[in-house]
């Protein structure tokens, strides 16, 4: 293979990952929004933690997208490798990115210290995740509807009249979660939604 047909390959994979990559954390981040605002709001009597419930929501959502993106973009494992370890590492990269915001704001590189034990709550959140989503498995709707329902049970105050598994279902968050995984494997699938 020629050196020019080899480096158009590898602008080709470039290009794809960077795609991938980009439509999958608009998602992420979009969907993360979507499903702490709507928890958030349904629980402003019981006085939720927002901060908790974006932070475990965030590592819900950017786990179960690892896994759809894994399937989607089963032919093509170069790819995969790369996209995947993005988005499991999303929430960690968020946290940098707003550390280094409030960092800049206050100038104060001692907000570094801080990170350590919160990388480390992310990695427990991760660890219990990624569990409940085996690696090579799209969750579906039956997965969700059973896995959302612990999710719920972390990020709800206790003392609420209904059930983690009621408040979801009162709530339709599955769906949200799923529509945004089905377009992560369309776009693996398909290299794009209009192929």
């Amino acid at each position: 293979m020629s050196d020019q047909s080899t480096a158009s390959r590898e602008a080709s994979n470039a290009a794809r990952v960077a795609n991938f990559i980009a439509f999958s954390t608009i998602g992420a981040i979009g969907t993360t929004q979507d499903l702490a605002r709507a928890v958030l709001q349904s629980m402003r009597d019981a006085d939720p933690d927002p901060d908790m419930v974006a932070e475990e929501t965030l590592v819900l959502v950017a786990t179960a997208s690892a896994r759809a993106a894994q399937v989607g973009l089963q032919d093509e494992p170069a790819i995969a490798e790369v996209a995947v370890k993005t988005l499991i590492e999303l929430p960690f990269t968020y946290r940098d990115y707003l550390i280094g915001g409030a960092i800049i704001d206050e100038q104060d590189p001692d907000l570094l210290d801080e990170n350590d034990e919160i990388y480390q709550r992310l990695e427990r959140k991760q660890e219990f995740y990624s569990l409940h989503f085996p690696q090579g498995q799209f969750p579906g709707e039956h997965v969700l509807s059973d896995k959302m329902s612990l999710w719920m049970g972390r990020i709800s105050p206790p003392g609420l009249p209904q059930t983690p598994t009621d408040r979801m279902s009162d709530l339709e968050v599955v769906d949200v979660l799923l529509t945004h995984l089905k377009l992560v494997l369309a776009f693996g699938r398909r290299g794009g939604l209009e192929a």
